[in-house]
């Protein structure tokens, strides 16, 4: 059955930013293909008990607290594979902004952003790539944006950490996919977040966006998950470094 390629039973998946938004839909939804998943974020959801994970309100085989700004990644895949086995599919979805007109970005929240949005990328990345590698298989997604293709306003280092993880995820695909580990990125346009509610209860900035998606609505989370889980499946063994804007439309306008 065709279908059956989309499955994700007895794989382990590690979703980063798992603990809310886009990152808490994937986990859910990769949990719901049959993977274990484990989930890394700086806390659990306040309204969620302990031992409970985002991913659909089970109970967590493995929660991370750890803030990407200084982690230790190694430490972090060695900690799933070590708890739950293996790992075969990362998702490196956590990410923070700070608005800003460039002339006023300091240096700090410029290397806030590029610490957490890109070089964690990066090294996670590295960190399972060398376990997948060794293995023989694995599915790293990346989560970009639309400021991988443009450059927004008022979010320089973002912008510049997105075009940062598309030249990354190509990067990787070229010199992983002879080793049977596809590395790939999603590009959300604009969905319903913590980090978009600024531009939603502007009501101009929210009519201007609105405006310009043909599907005429803002995305949700769940949009997103069935990007993750062709990505994250056998489905998707031939596609390397492919970059999938799931935007509603906007990038065709």
């Amino acid at each position: 059955m065709v279908l059956d390629a989309f499955r994700l039973d007895g794989k382990v998946a590690l979703v980063t930013g798992g603990n809310r938004g886009i990152g808490q839909a994937v986990a859910g939804a990769l949990a719901a293909a049959g993977a274990t998943v484990a989930v890394l974020a700086r806390s659990r959801p306040v309204d969620e008990p302990p031992g409970t994970s985002a991913p659909s309100g089970r109970a967590a085989p493995l929660w991370i607290e750890a803030d990407l700004a200084s982690f230790p990644a190694a430490a972090v895949i060695d900690q799933v594979v070590d708890s739950l086995g293996r790992i075969d599919i990362l998702v490196n979805n956590a990410g923070i902004i700070r608005r800003a007109d460039a002339v006023d970005t300091t240096a700090e929240d410029w290397a806030d952003v590029l610490r957490v949005d890109l070089d964690a990328v990066f090294r996670l990345s590295q960190a399972a790539g060398r376990v997948m590698l060794a293995r023989g298989r694995g599915s790293i997604i990346n989560i970009a944006s639309l400021l991988s293709f443009q450059g927004g306003i008022r979010v320089p280092a973002y912008a510049a950490a997105k075009h940062g993880v598309v030249g990354l995820t190509k990067a990787l695909a070229n010199e992983w996919a002879a080793g049977g580990v596809n590395v790939n990125a999603i590009a959300p346009g604009y969905i319903a977040t913590d980090n978009t509610a600024a531009l939603r209860a502007d009501e101009q900035r929210n009519a201007a966006i609105l405006d310009r998606i043909p599907a005429g609505r803002w995305g949700t989370p769940d949009d997103l998950t069935g990007a993750a889980i062709f990505l994250a499946s056998d489905a998707a063994r031939y596609v390397h470094g492919a970059v999938i804007p799931v935007d509603g439309g906007w990038l065709a306008r």
